[in-house]
């Protein structure tokens, strides 16, 4: 691996000081059956509903992305950091086990979706950007389930965090 210069160690530790959601992002289809965490996720639109997430492209599980067309991102809760350090690689665990040590269910279009998640929306890719390092893709979705009263799960320092709901006064 090469170094970093000192212009994208600044704009990684600066992407260290950004909370972000953690989601896994899942797939199955032709290509196989996948999940990755990430928190390159953001809302584009509601009109169409639309999010942009993005996947390195060195990773093996970007090929299978595209060639399905179709993905679910998990919002996952508080409770789920051991869900996301598997999907993240962290613990060295192969995909077959990562589905296997949590309760997945499958929705209609044949998409895993981890079925204590704070939210799952599902949908077709309908554009790539290849930029840099990432595939951008966004993502129309036709399928969108929320949990309440969940804690959620941050990404803040280079550590996972959970957030705790405010009760309304």
């Amino acid at each position: 691996m090469n170094a970093l210069t000192p212009v994208q160690q600044a704009f990684r530790n600066a992407m260290a000081a950004l909370s972000a959601a953690v989601n896994v992002i899942t797939t199955d289809g032709p290509g196989g059956r996948c999940g990755i965490t990430a928190t390159a996720v953001c809302s584009v639109t509601d009109s169409p509903p639309t999010l942009l997430v993005c996947v390195n492209r060195s990773s093996a599980m970007n090929a299978v992305f595209k060639t399905n067309a179709r993905l679910c991102v998990n919002v996952l809760a508080g409770e789920h950091e051991e869900v996301a350090r598997h999907f993240a690689g962290m613990t060295g665990v192969d995909m077959d086990e990562r589905f296997a040590r949590h309760t997945w269910g499958q929705s209609a279009q044949g998409l895993p979706l981890l079925e204590d998640a704070l939210a799952s929306l599902q949908g077709r890719i309908v554009e790539t950007q290849e930029v840099g390092t990432h595939s951008v893709f966004l993502v129309e979705l036709d399928e969108i389930a929320t949990r309440e009263h969940c804690t959620g799960l941050v990404y803040f320092g280079r550590h996972f965090h959970q957030l705790q709901p405010v009760s309304a006064a």
